[in-house]
């Protein structure tokens, strides 16, 4: 247990924690801990989003705070894996893209619109529209369920080595469907006087990453540490929005 919240907090934030054993074994640990240390993220910028000045300047310092908190990690996955998914390509030929170190128009757009798109969402929440801090707190906790959810058993990895082969198929279906109903049951807060609005959301946003997870599997032949970036951020988003639409 000690090892795979060591791995969670150096993989998904950018806290300097001494490494432990790094196996399967802390590698399944580590992903289902992911929504924690997501929910943890999400009261840190909370509190960040606080004490700042209401608007855009608020919103865009407090996901500027979160980028820095992740050092930019998942938006890395997620311009490799939207490149990859642009090209049309797939299997090695599409894993080849999402090594290449360069980021291609597709993925410049993608971390442009979602930095975006998370800055607007942030203000409007602030502003009284959506729900503040249960919105910052839901969102970041769903993103993190995406690693979770990615990495079940019967997902497979795209390649023998990096970070997908070593954490993908290593969470426990019932774990992961534990995960996702304390997720929704966390969300229920997230938008005042509108307690079911947050665990639908949640379903919502679980679905589409279930449609994600299936295609990036078809193009790519499973997961790699660039869809599990791109799954967070995704996530992310949209809950962000959804929770302020509602």
């Amino acid at each position: 247990m000690g090892d795979g919240l060591r791995l969670a907090l150096t993989t998904l934030t950018v806290l300097p924690v001494k490494p432990g054993r790094i196996d399967r074994r802390s590698a399944a640990v580590a992903m289902s801990l992911a929504p924690l240390v997501g929910a943890l993220l999400g009261l840190v910028l909370a509190g960040v989003h606080a004490v700042l000045p209401a608007g855009l300047l608020g919103a865009a310092l407090t996901v500027a705070a979160g980028v820095l908190l992740t050092r930019g990690l998942h938006l890395d996955g997620l311009a490799d894996t939207v490149d990859a998914l642009g090209s049309y390509r797939s299997g090695d030929a599409a894993l080849e893209i999402m090594k290449k170190p360069d980021i291609g128009p597709f993925g410049v757009a993608a971390i442009t619109l979602t930095l975006l798109i998370q800055t607007a969402a942030v203000a409007e929440a602030g502003a009284g529209a959506g729900a503040g801090a249960g919105a910052i707190v839901a969102a970041w906790a769903t993103g993190r369920l995406g690693v979770t959810l990615a990495c079940r058993r019967g997902v497979p990895a795209a390649r023998p080595g990096g970070l997908g082969a070593l954490v993908a198929s290593t969470v426990p279906g019932p774990v992961a469907a534990a995960l996702t109903v304390a997720v929704a049951a966390g969300a229920l807060a997230a938008v005042p006087g509108r307690p079911w609005a947050g665990p639908a959301v949640v379903a919502g946003v679980v679905l589409v990453l279930l449609l994600l997870l299936r295609h990036a599997t078809r193009r790519f032949g499973g997961i790699t540490g660039d869809v599990l970036g791109a799954a967070t951020e995704l996530a992310t988003t949209l809950t962000l929005v959804a929770l302020v639409l509602l």
